[in-house]
């Protein structure tokens, strides 16, 4: 390890003030710039020497907790090793949900006075969870944006729009914060049109889009329709989050064309926290491993505990959380599919994830005998059509399921997309047209799937 970041991170790894125990709460404070750059090129014995620290700080700190009491029953602090991790049991979200309604989830075991933020998941995979943070816990989100920022170049020369609607779901709160720690002008874009917020990026010569890929494109189709050149504007970069697309190659290359600036995709859930950011080739995400505990597991009738994968075999994210000790998620089941490297060439040494995150485990459709993601068919589609509304519509006939596609296209655009479709899956796929502004619009995470195996 760097001797210089070396003795910063001892210092930085001695104890806070407490808000639970005085000498369980451990929080690893900012790093300015050079630190951060410093942290991205740890060794893999440094990176785990200090992943174990701050991992028994965790588990020491859980064990108090009502949720974690009997789970960690069994568990003797400290490990001596990040293979002991595997004797925890998984976290899966159902059992995160609050048992009443009115309540947070079960993890949020503190007094509700020590807590100061409130948010919900997006409920795209279930209903909605409250989630909360104490001051400590939103800090250490701000610190995990920091890398995220750092990836992105951001100074205080920027100006940021933020495109969501501030509304519970976590989406750019905690990046909104971050960029005003950077010392960045923040343009909140919440409760307006999309025209109003293309004319206040322009007005305020933004630099730099937080937002959906899902959202980006749509703008670049308000922009087109209103004869705004979006590719001359001041912005350089986007920051994408909040669903597949940012490190696809062809959502990527459609954003990016339409605004003439780059993009830099990022990775994170309201229950455990910002984890990845963009890699510099754009074409993946690294996990914030001074931040987080990843493990690719492989799920199957026998590996029902999850399987070590191996470097490039797809298996799903798990995630342990090195700063949240108002809520510590342990072991949890992401349900991201995901197809990853410890040993690879990039820059930053952190785990890389060729291609972000793949897709969902709960959302994978198998059409034929083929593995179908929803993120692939919307990177075929905007592949074929940037801008372009659709929809999937997955049903069941008889023993098998069957996809079909409505899109807001013309019938010879919706032949097109068929073809691509036979050529990138090797499957038909049954493309409908349907009349051009008929489909629902996204600011947050898109939801474009209608599964009517449910009914």
């Amino acid at each position: 390890m760097n001797n210089g970041l070396e003795s910063k991170i001892a210092v930085k790894l001695t104890p806070l003030r407490p808000f639970i125990r005085l000498d369980m709460c451990f929080v690893l404070s900012a790093f300015d710039d050079q630190d951060l750059s410093l942290a991205w090129q740890l060794d893999r014995p440094s990176l785990e020497s200090i992943q174990l620290d701050r991992l028994n700080g965790v588990l020491s700190q859980a064990k108090s907790m009502p949720f974690y009491r009997d789970r960690l029953s069994d568990i003797e602090l400290p490990l001596v090793s990040l293979e002991q991790l595997q004797s925890v049991p998984l976290l899966l979200k159902h059992e995160m949900m609050p048992a009443a309604v009115g309540q947070p989830g079960q993890i949020f075991g503190l007094p509700r006075h020590q807590y100061v933020r409130y948010h919900q998941t997006s409920g795209t995979s279930g209903f909605p969870m409250p989630v909360l943070d104490s001051a400590e816990d939103w800090n250490w989100w701000l610190e995990c944006w920091r890398h995220v920022l750092y990836a992105a170049d951001v100074t205080e020369k920027d100006v940021a729009m933020m495109a969501f609607s501030f509304g519970p779901f976590i989406g750019f709160w905690t990046a909104s914060d971050a960029l005003v720690q950077a010392g960045a002008l923040v343009i909140p874009g919440g409760g307006v049109s999309s025209e109003t917020r293309l004319q206040m990026i322009l007005d305020q010569q933004c630099t730099l889009v937080c937002c959906t890929p899902t959202y980006a494109l749509h703008l670049v189709a308000v922009a087109e329709r209103l004869s705004i050149d979006l590719a001359s504007s001041p912005v350089t970069r986007l920051i994408v989050a909040g669903e597949p697309g940012g490190s696809r190659p062809a959502i990527r290359s459609r954003i990016e064309a339409g605004w003439g600036a780059m993009v830099i995709d990022h990775s994170g859930a309201s229950e455990i926290g910002a984890w990845g950011f963009g890699s510099r080739n754009g074409k993946g995400l690294h996990v914030i491993e001074t931040q987080f505990i990843a493990e690719r597991l492989h799920f199957d009738e026998d590996s029902p505990n999850g399987r070590l994968a191996a470097d490039g075999e797809e298996a799903e994210l798990v995630l342990t959380g090195l700063g949240r000790f108002g809520g510590p998620a342990i072991r949890y089941r992401t349900g991201d599919v995901v197809r990853s490297y410890v040993d690879h060439q990039h820059d930053c040494k952190f785990m890389y994830l060729d291609g972000g995150v793949l897709g969902r485990c709960d959302d994978m459709m198998v059409i034929r005998g083929v593995n179908v993601f929803p993120s692939s068919v919307e990177a075929i589609v905007r592949e074929f059509d940037a801008t372009a509304e659709f929809r999937m519509i997955v049903d069941r006939v008889g023993q098998m399921d069957t996809l079909a596609v409505e899109a807001e296209l013309h019938s010879e655009g919706c032949n097109g997309l068929a073809e691509l479709f036979q050529k990138r899956l090797a499957m038909r796929v049954d493309v409908r047209p349907v009349e051009s502004g008929s489909l629902p619009r996204f600011e947050a995470k898109s939801r474009r799937l209608v599964d009517h195996r449910k009914d």
